[in-house]
């Protein structure tokens, strides 16, 4: 089954005092990025979301985000004062040596400087109690990834869908091309007889069968009968990967790189514009296709 790349999915719940919401997306992406913004010091929290996404999905650019709120609207996080006051005096350090440069800095705004990675902390941090939370979070983070992969694999159904029209397109092209080739064919005997004859009534001691080989040796290099069966070979791959289970991305996006590269073979062997305008169309559709598996998982 074909899954896609490109999800989204949030979730809310509750235990106790403490309410949270959660919120996945993703995006293509060559492997596995994961991007978890949660609470600082919820002990366990963050190990845990990574290791439950890791088992879950194979590839792209995941970002995974964390509120918790306590009931009554006071926030789940508090102002570390020790920690704000490290981080002041950090940002005075690197004023004062960027004035000794010369250099003009704009000032950090407050909503800036709470950003930073520990001025907010979780407001408890009691180990005990990070643990029930971090245990009451794991089904609901269970719930939230059913749902962004029952997203994702129904993206890849219509993902699957439109590659295997454009690998029905494929097999049409090629088969064009294949009558457009036999044709070409007897056209290019019949233009090899008259340059022969031309070149024996114009050349004095020319050798005919040294002329005759190496008119074959022409026409061996314009025959594209192995461009085509291998186009028609890597159709078949295809379309047995978008039935295979697991993530396939990479190997159509592989297989991609191989129809540009016999496409592009054909075009330059080809000599009839004809056949290269059906070679054109063949590229056409695979740039389609290679657009396509760009999101495939």
């Amino acid at each position: 089954m074909v899954n896609s790349m490109t999800g989204f999915a949030s979730v809310k719940g509750r235990t106790g005092d403490m309410s949270w919401g959660w919120e996945l997306r993703s995006v293509n992406a060559r492997g596995l990025d994961i991007r978890v913004r949660t609470p600082e010091r919820v002990e366990g929290l963050e190990p845990m979301i990574r290791a439950e996404i890791a088992r879950r999905v194979s590839r792209g650019s995941l970002t995974l985000t964390l509120r918790l709120q306590r009931e009554g609207g006071d926030g789940a996080e508090r102002l570390d004062r020790a920690q704000l006051d490290t981080v002041l005096a950090a940002l005075a350090e690197v004023e004062a040596a960027a004035g000794r440069a010369g250099l003009a800095l704009r000032a950090a705004s407050p909503a800036e400087i709470l950003a930073l990675r520990g001025v907010m902390g979780a407001a408890s941090e009691d180990p005990a109690e990070d643990a029930v939370l971090v245990a009451a979070l794991r089904p609901s983070l269970s719930e939230l990834l059913d749902s962004f992969a029952e997203m994702r694999a129904a993206e890849g159904r219509e993902l699957a869908r439109l590659l295997a029209q454009r690998l029905e397109d494929l097999r049409r092209l090629v088969t064009a091309a294949r009558e457009t080739a036999e044709l070409r064919s007897a056209e290019m005997a019949q233009n090899f007889s008259a340059a022969l004859a031309r070149i024996l009534d114009n050349a004095e001691g020319a050798d005919p069968d040294r002329v005759a080989q190496e008119l074959a040796v022409l026409a061996v290099k314009a025959d594209v009968s192995e461009e085509l069966d291998r186009l028609d070979a890597h159709v078949t791959a295809a379309e047995k990967l978008l039935a295979a289970e697991g993530a396939v991305g990479r190997k159509l996006d592989f297989l991609m790189q191989e129809f540009n590269r016999e496409a592009n073979t054909l075009c330059s062997k080809s000599g009839h514009s004809a056949l290269t305008a059906v070679g054109l169309d063949l590229k056409a559709v695979i740039d389609q296709m290679r657009e396509q598996v760009q999101n495939v998982e």
